[in-house]
């Protein structure tokens, strides 16, 4: 039977230092031991029995169980064998639509007939600080710890997000239509703009505006969004070549153009910009994506659970390309679980080129990691445990029933692995979760008031005649 590990007092600790070694050794914050460092750095190193060295929210040292010897730490996390890898990272989501997830899930053309107006009636502050709290649980829980989001009132989602001590790009959206924070899309812009000025210097929340998609937004606005985020040097999310009506429009706007082929037109092709899903594209579009440095946010469950089509992913992340893998929003995928991704990405792609050895679990986990840190710019700072990188790392659990036996950590984790594995979460530095129980937040209060807002939300859609199943 495996011995409970937990974090050991500072006088274990500094025992435990002073006997391996006969130097001053280096007072640190945290000491994961005995691990299965995957490392996602260039070489994928991975360390048996490996040792993670945490000072403030910087890694220190990463490497074999000798180095423990070289560190006094305040905490120690013994692992006993246990995946130790850098925190996913969820390139992109609607976290605040938890509260309406598994409503009208077949609906045809869902996102026009059904989202829009549902949102009209119940978007609010209440609504997106509560369903961002919710989220985010889910999230950490899952092993997320850095996620984009574009939605509406951003700042309440910054406030949630601050509050459990994730990391996040928030978008706030820019659409034409009148929605619940703006009439219009110039006031979507003005509410982004205060918004970027509010969080712009925050350690963990990086703002960014989010035009919704290019053929529910005028070239105008997507010019202007695009000048602007390079004047205050910040991200532009986007859904992007997502949708036979997308294709419509714009090739009606463009004189026959694609998607991608009038953003690079109009100038809004750079690489601030992240563009979601990507499915309806050919090799010219991905030339003019790699050529502006475009960042791609891959979303398996929500594009085949909508039929929509299966993104060339693979071409993309073979050529190069920026991509990392999302969720989309807990209305489409129906989960916010990175892990319950995994299984979905590297199936679905072996079965689309006929190739059982296309998408290995290997690229997979840099997807989901490096590849979605370089998708987001941000691979400077995360998505790989390296000296100098910011402490952003989960622990998996490898003796639960589905992970024995692990002869490949990387296969145990895309095709064993649930999101229930995760143990432990640190987010810069600091553990945010631990044995699965969340210390910044109570998930029990969290649950029970997104459950009093499902209430609410039920008797909106019984008063407008759909059925909830």
């Amino acid at each position: 039977m495996k011995l409970k590990k937990t974090l050991l007092s500072a006088s274990v600790a500094l025992a435990t230092m002073m006997s391996t070694t006969a130097f001053a050794a280096e007072n640190v914050d945290l000491l994961i031991t005995d691990a299965t460092v995957l490392t996602m750095n260039a070489d994928k190193t991975v360390y048996q029995q490996g040792v993670v060295a945490v000072k403030g929210n910087k890694i220190v040292a990463v490497g074999e169980a000798s180095l423990a010897g070289d560190y006094k730490a305040k905490r120690v996390l013994d692992v006993d064998g246990d995946i130790v890898m850098p925190g996913l990272i969820n390139t992109h989501t609607h976290a605040s639509m938890t509260v309406f997830r598994s409503l009208g899930d077949d609906v045809p053309d869902r996102l026009h007939r059904y989202i829009f107006p549902l949102e009209k009636k119940l978007v609010s502050r209440d609504m997106v600080r509560i369903g961002a709290q919710l989220g985010n649980v889910e999230m950490l829980k899952g092993g997320v710890t850095t996620y984009a989001d574009m939605y509406y009132f951003e700042d309440e989602v910054a406030k949630t997000v601050d509050q459990i001590g994730m990391r996040a790009v928030l978008g706030e959206t820019v659409i034409k239509y009148p929605v619940a924070d703006a009439a219009n899309a110039e006031e979507g812009i003005q509410y982004a703009l205060n918004f970027i000025k509010q969080y712009k210097d925050h350690p963990r929340i990086t703002p960014a505006f989010a035009p919704h998609a290019p053929y529910t937004n005028t070239t105008e606005v997507l010019q202007k969004i695009t000048k602007l985020s390079l004047e205050h040097d910040v991200p532009v999310m986007i859904h992007l070549a997502e949708s036979e009506r997308e294709n419509e429009v714009i090739a009606e706007r463009s004189g026959g153009k694609s998607p991608v082929a009038y953003m690079a037109e109009i100038g809004a092709l750079t690489p601030n910009l992240v563009g979601a899903h990507v499915i309806n594209v050919d090799d010219a579009d991905i030339a003019l994506l790699q050529k502006h440095d475009v960042g791609i946010a891959h979303n398996m469950s929500a594009n085949i659970k909508s039929a929509k089509g299966v993104s060339p992913a693979l071409k993309m992340f073979d050529d190069g390309l920026r991509i990392g893998l999302g969720t989309d929003g807990p209305m489409s995928g129906n989960t916010l679980s990175t892990i319950d991704e995994f299984n979905q990405v590297a199936k679905v792609h072996k079965l689309v080129n006929q190739d059982r050895a296309a998408m290995p679990p290997v690229k997979v986990i840099e997807m989901a990691t490096i590849g979605a840190a370089r998708a987001l710019h941000m691979e400077d700072t995360i998505g790989s445990l390296e000296v100098g990188k910011l402490a952003d790392i989960i622990v998996i659990d490898t003796q639960a029933p589905n992970m024995v036996p692990m002869y490949n950590p990387y296969s145990a984790l895309v095709y064993s692995a649930y999101a229930t594995n995760v143990k432990h979460a640190i987010v810069d530095g600091k553990v945010l979760m631990q044995n699965r129980d969340i210390l910044t937040v109570d998930e029990d209060s969290v649950r029970e008031e997104a459950l009093q807002f499902a209430d609410k939300v039920r008797e909106t859609v019984i008063a407008s005649g759909e059925q909830v199943r």
